[in-house]
C-alpha cells in the first residue's frame, strides 16, 4: 500500500527502478494473492508505468501477463489500475503486438459494460491506440467490438464516451471488411446521422474524422458515398466550431478522389468552401483551400464553380498566409481555374502576377513548385508576362531552376518555357542568366528534364544567334531577324559574347562573324527601273532583270552577262560616270585604273564606324548593311510574286550565288580566294563582324546564311545547317511533281539540299543523309 502510494511521486519511481523492485510487485499480482494485494500492487506498476523507463521494465519482467489476468477481477479498483497500467505499456509497438498474443481484447471490450465511467474511458482509450494495428482491427471485428461501440453511441447518458468511442471507430472504417460490416448492420446510416445531429462539436469532429480515414481506400469512397456521405460533411461545413470545419474540409478532401462525390460538391460545399477562406483561422483557411484544390483538379465545372462563388479574390488572398500549406493549396486551385481562358483572364484581372512574387521566394520546396506551376498556368499571354516582368518575378523563376528539388525544378523550366513566348521577356530571363542556367542543368544527367530541355530551346528560339552557334541548325520556323549573327560554332558551356562587344573588337585572325542587318538610315529607291544608287553605293539590278533569270534557268546570274563577271570579281558596282557608260558594252574598258578605283570605293563605303568613336553607350547601333537592304528590296519586287515554290528557290539560289562570286566549279575551288577577301573587309571595316552584304566573294556557310536570311524575309521556308570545315547548307521541303493536284491526304513532302556553290539553283533529294551530303559537298 506504502510502495503503491509514494509511487506517484518520481523522486520515488527513480529509487524503486534503482532498487529493481519491479520482479517483486509483479510476483503480488499471483492468483493465490489477496485482493487488496492486488489493487495497490497494481497501483504501484500503474503509476511506475507512467515513464518509458518504468514501462521497459515491467514488460521485460512479464507483467504484461498477470495485468491482463487482472481485468477479470471482481473488484473494479484492480480493473481500473491494471487498465490503467496497460493503457500505458501499449503506446510501445512491441507491447501492443505481444497484446494481440495474448489475446488481450475480449475483456477489454467486457469492462465497456463496466457501471464505472473510468474504467470504461480507460478501456477506451486503449482500444483507441491498439486499433492502429490492422490485426488488432480484425480481432476486435470478430469479437462484435463494433456493435459495442455504436450501443454507446445510441445511449445518450454515454455522451461522455462518445468521443473516444468514435476515435476508436474512426481506426476501424480504414478496413474494408470493417466498413461492409457496419453497413450491412445499419451502424454506418446511424453513424453519420449521428455525426450531424450531435450538439458536441469534438463528437461532430472526431466522427469527420473518422469519415476521413474510411475514405482514403476507394471502396470505402464508393460505400460512403452511396451512404450520401456528402450530405453530411456539407453539414458539419456549417458549424460553429473551427475543428469541426476543419475536420469536415478534410473529409471533403479525402472523398474528393470519387468522381460522384466531386459532382455532388458542385453546388453544395464549394460556395461554403469559399466562404471559409475568408476565416481568420490560419490552420482552417489550409483546409479549405486542399479541399478545393483536389475538387477543382481534373474537373472543370467544379473550377468555374469556384469562380461563380467569387472564389478568386479569397484565393490570391490566401497567397499571402503565414502557412505553407494554405498558399501551397490555394496556389493549386488557381492553376486548375487558369485552365479554362476565361477564368485565366479574370484571375490576371485581380493581380495574380503580382500576388504570386511572394510565394515565389518561399523557402518550402511545395509553395516554390506550385508556385511556378501557376505562373506556367497564367502567363499565357503578353500582358501577363509583362506585368510579371514589371513585378520582379523572373528573378525568383530563374532562381528557382537551380533547386535541388526535381518537381520545383520541372515547374520552374515549365514557367520559363510558358515566359519565353515573347522576345522582351525571353530576352529578359536570358539577362538574368536562365539560359546558362538551363545549360548547366541540362547537361547533367540527374537534373534534367523534358522541360528544361524545352525552356532552353525556347529561349534559344529567341536567341538564334546562340542557337545556331551551339546547335548548327536553324529550321524553317526559325526566322532570322535584323541583329542576328553566325559567330560560328563555339561548345557547350561557352558563353557568347553580345554583338556589341564582339563589334568593339579589334580585328584578329579568329574566325569572321557574319551580320544580319537590314535596318539603314538610307531608304531603297522608289523605282526598280533606277539603275544605281549613290547612297548603297552599287547598282541596282532590276526587277526585269530577276524575272528574266527566272524565265532563264540557264541563266546563272542577274544582270546582263557582259557584266556579271567582272562585277563578281570586284564585289561592287560603282556609280557609273559617263565614260565608264559608255565602255560598259566592252570588257577592255575595265583596265588597271577602274580596279583601283573599285578599291578605293570599297574603302569608303566601308560599313559606319563601329568602334564608335565620341558616342555613348546608348548611341551605339550595330553595324548597317545597305547592300543587304538592296538584297531584301530586290528579292521582295522580283522573286515574292513567283507563285512556284520551286522557282522561287531556284530563281534565289541563282541571285545568291551572283552576289557572293558566282558559280565555281569543284575542281577550281581551292583557286578562289575568299580567305584573302575576308581578311581585307575585316582590315577595312576595323573589327572581326562583317555585314553580310560586304561579302563579295562568299563559299558554302556565307551563302547559305544568306540564302537563309533571305528566304525568311519573302516566305521561302528553308532550314540552315552547319557542317564541319567552313560547311553549310540549306534544306528545303517541296512536293513531288506527281503529288501535285492530287486530292486527298498526300505524303509528306520531300526533302531537298539547295546547291549555292557548283551548279547554283540546283536541288538534290536526300535519301541517305550523310552519304548524300557527303557527294554533294
Amino acid at each position: 500500500m506504502i510502495f503503491g502510494i509514494l509511487a506517484s511521486n518520481n523522486d520515488v519511481k527513480k529509487l524503486l527502478r534503482e532498487l529493481d523492485v519491479m520482479n517483486s510487485v509483479i510476483a503480488q499480482l499471483a492468483p493465490e494473492e489477496e485482493v487488496v494485494i492486488h489493487e495497490f500492487a497494481s497501483l504501484c506498476l500503474a503509476n511506475m508505468s507512467a515513464e518509458y523507463t518504468g514501462k521497459v521494465q515491467i514488460f521485460e519482467h512479464g507483467g504484461l501477463e498477470p495485468l491482463i489476468r487482472l481485468l477479470s477481477s471482481p473488484d473494479p479498483d484492480v480493473k481500473k489500475n491494471s487498465m490503467e497500467c496497460i493503457y500505458n505499456l501499449v503506446q510501445d509497438f512491441q507491447c501492443r503486438t505481444t497484446l494481440q498474443e495474448l489475446n488481450a481484447i475480449p475483456p477489454i471490450l467486457d469492462l465497456l459494460k463496466s457501471e464505472y465511467p473510468i474504467i470504461q474511458l480507460l478501456a477506451l482509450k486503449t482500444l483507441g491506440v491498439i486499433t492502429n494495428d490492422k490485426e488488432s482491427r480484425t480481432m476486435l471485428r470478430d469479437h462484435q467490438g463494433l456493435d459495442h461501440l455504436i450501443k454507446i453511441l445510441e445511449t445518450k447518458e454515454l455522451n461522455d464516451l462518445h468521443i473516444e468511442a468514435l476515435a476508436v471507430i474512426a481506426n476501424c472504417l480504414e478496413d474494408m471488411d470493417t466498413i461492409v460490416q457496419i453497413q450491412q448492420t445499419g451502424g454506418l446510416k446511424k453513424l453519420l446521422s449521428f455525426a450531424e445531429n450531435s450538439t458536441i462539436p469534438d463528437i461532430q469532429k472526431n466522427a469527420a474524422k473518422a469519415i476521413t480515414k474510411a475514405a482514403y481506400d476507394p471502396e470505402n469512397r464508393k460505400l460512403l458515398h452511396e451512404q450520401e456521405v456528402e450530405k453530411c460533411l456539407v453539414a458539419l461545413l456549417g458549424s460553429e466550431n473551427d475543428g469541426t470545419k476543419i475536420a469536415a474540409s478534410q473529409a471533403i478532401s479525402a472523398m474528393c478522389e470519387n468522381s460522384g462525390s466531386k459532382d455532388f460538391f458542385n453546388n453544395q460545399g464549394i460556395p461554403q468552401l469559399i466562404q471559409l477562406l475568408k476565416s481568420d483561422n490560419e490552420e482552417l483557411r489550409e483546409a479549405a483551400a486542399l479541399a478545393l484544390a483536389n475538387l477543382t483538379t481534373c474537373n472543370p465545372a467544379n473550377a468555374s464553380a469556384a469562380a461563380e462563388a467569387d472564389g478568386i479574390d479569397p484565393l490570391i488572398n490566401v497567397l499571402s498566409s503565414k502557412r505553407d500549406g494554405a498558399i501551397a493549396n490555394a496556389a493549386t486551385v488557381l492553376t486548375n481555374m487558369a485552365m479554362q481562358e476565361p477564368l485565366r483572364q479574370n484571375i490576371q484581372n485581380h493581380g495574380i502576377m503580382h500576388a504570386i512574387i511572394s510565394p515565389l521566394h518561399s523557402a518550402n520546396t511545395a509553395v516554390q513548385s506550385k508556385a511556378a506551376l501557376t505562373v506556367a498556368s497564367t502567363a499565357c499571354d503578353v500582358e501577363a508576362r509583362t506585368e510579371l516582368r514589371n513585378s520582379g518575378g523572373l528573378e525568383p523563376l530563374v532562381e528557382l531552376l537551380r533547386s535541388k528539388n526535381d518537381e520545383v525544378r520541372k515547374h520552374a523550366s515549365w514557367a520559363v518555357m510558358v515566359c519565353a513566348g515573347d522576345e522582351l521577356t525571353a530576352n529578359e530571363l536570358c539577362r538574368l542568366g536562365a539560359l546558362d542556367v538551363l545549360e548547366a542543368v541540362n547537361l547533367s544527367g540527374s537534373r534534367k528534364n523534358k522541360f528544361s530541355e524545352a525552356a532552353y530551346n525556347k529561349l534559344l528560339n529567341n536567341n538564334l544567334s546562340l542557337k545556331y552557334s551551339q546547335t548548327g541548325y536553324l529550321s524553317s520556323s526559325n526566322i532570322i531577324n535584323d541583329g542576328f549573327y553566325d559567330y560560328g560554332r563555339i561548345n557547350p558551356g561557352t558563353k557568347l559574347l553580345p554583338l556589341k562587344e564582339l563589334c568593339l573588337q579589334e580585328p584578329s585572325d579568329l574566325r569572321a562573324i557574319l551580320l544580319i542587318n537590314s535596318k539603314s538610315d538610307v531608304s531603297p529607291p522608289s523605282s526598280m527601273e533606277d539603275k544605281s544608287d549613290a547612297g548603297y553605293g552599287r547598282s541596282i539590278s532590276s526587277s526585269s532583270s530577276l524575272r528574266r533569270s527566272s524565265k532563264d534557268k540557264t541563266n546563272a546570274g542577274f544582270g546582263s552577262p557582259t557584266e556579271d563577271k567582272s562585277e563578281a570579281a570586284s564585289g561592287r558596282n560603282t556609280v557609273l560616270s559617263k565614260s565608264a557608260t559608255k565602255e560598259k558594252g566592252g570588257r577592255k574598258g575595265r583596265g588597271k585604273k577602274e580596279e583601283e578605283k573599285v578599291k578605293e570605293e570599297d574603302e569608303v563605303m566601308a560599313v559606319p564606324k563601329f568602334v564608335g568613336e565620341g558616342s555613348s553607350d546608348k548611341e551605339w547601333r550595330p553595324p548597317s548593311d545597305p547592300d543587304f537592304s538592296m538584297y531584301v528590296y530586290e528579292v521582295t519586287k522580283s522573286i515574292l510574286p513567283i507563285t512556284s515554290i520551286k522557282e522561287q528557290i531556284e530563281v534565289l539560289a541563282k541571285y545568291v550565288a551572283e552576289k557572293m562570286g558566282g558559280k565555281i566549279p569543284k575542281e577550281k575551288l581551292p583557286d578562289f580566294s575568299w580567305e584573302l577577301h575576308i581578311s581585307e573587309l575585316k582590315f577595312q571595316l576595323k573589327s572581326n563582324v562583317i555585314p553580310i552584304g560586304h561579302v563579295r566573294k562568299g563559299i558554302f556557310y556565307h551563302r547559305a546564311l544568306l540564302f537563309k536570311a533571305l528566304a525568311d524575309r519573302i516566305g521561302i521556308g528553308c532550314s540552315l545547317v552547319r557542317g564541319e570545315y567552313g560547311r553549310a547548307w540549306n534544306e528545303v521541303k517541296l512536293l513531288n511533281e506527281s503529288q501535285k493536284g492530287v486530292i486527298g491526304s498526300l505524303p509528306p513532302p520531300e526533302l531537298y539540299v539547295v546547291d549555292l556553290m557548283f551548279h547554283p539553283g540546283g536541288l538534290m533529294k536526300l535519301r541517305s543523309r550523310e552519304a548524300d551530303l557527303y557527294r554533294f559537298l
